[in-house]
């Protein structure tokens, strides 16, 4: 099921994919992006191409849609999760407000992915 998450969150623009750690944080926007699963290995965009992510699916457990509620705007993202919950990966949806409005349609398609999945998923 990992695959296809990340499968249907590729076919999506704008949604920016982030590895983060306490050391360095990695960012690639979704567009246009190929995705591929050799063994327990998936690779999001082409190995030859400088910016690419190998993702071990045996280390992710779970994952949860999140909206954090902030002051001007609330953010909607999947979060990806390994053994101890500690953050893997995480799919943020972008260009969520127009003008400080919040776009509706980019809306709908986050909940109805949050919908396909469920809000908690386990792997």
């Amino acid at each position: 099921m990992l695959l296809a998450i990340l499968t249907d969150l590729l076919k999506i623009d704008d949604v920016l994919m982030i590895i983060k750690n306490s050391a360095a944080i990695s960012e690639i926007k979704s567009n246009s992006l190929n995705i591929k699963q050799k063994e327990k290995w998936i690779t999001i965009g082409d190995s030859d191409e400088p910016a690419h992510m190998h993702i071990n699916t045996e280390m992710i457990r779970t994952a949860e849609f999140i909206e954090n509620k902030k002051p001007v705007c609330t953010s909607f993202s999947i979060q990806f999760f390994d053994q101890n919950h500690e953050p893997v990966l995480s799919a943020f949806f972008t260009k969520m407000y127009d003008d400080d409005h919040l776009n509706f349609e980019r809306k709908k398609i986050y909940e109805n992915l949050c919908q396909k999945y469920g809000s908690k998923i386990k792997f």
